[in-house]
């Protein structure tokens, strides 16, 4: 049994969007990243289906050239391969769920660029 946070030790940058692994589990990686108001993580896509979870805050998630908005506690998911952007509308946390075969470095490398 793991115990983590999502909440804990949040340090908002607002040069640089921020992502921390929380957990890893035999099926997932759960995801903390942290958007201060205005920051924009461009459009990307993942090679398998993910969940989006904004646990404080709103963002406006562009799927395919659709925006919608998301504020604290709506949950979505999303297919691999499918097109999508981050825009956050205030300082926001959210909760990305990978799948265990995905790569935390390439959204690093997102985020990076």
């Amino acid at each position: 049994m793991t115990l983590e946070s999502f909440k804990k030790d949040l340090e908002f940058d607002e040069s640089r969007v921020r992502t921390k692994v929380i957990l890893e589990t035999s099926f997932s990686k759960e995801i903390r990243i942290l958007l201060s108001k205005g920051q924009i993580m461009k459009e990307h896509k993942t090679p398998f289906p993910i969940i989006i979870h904004i646990l404080e805050g709103e963002i406006m998630l562009g799927v395919k050239g659709i925006n919608h908005v998301m504020k604290s506690g709506d949950i979505i998911t999303l297919e691999g391969d499918v097109p999508h952007d981050l825009t956050a509308k205030e300082n926001s946390i959210a909760r990305l769920s990978l799948s265990k075969h995905d790569k935390v470095e390439r959204l690093k490398d997102l985020i990076e660029q």
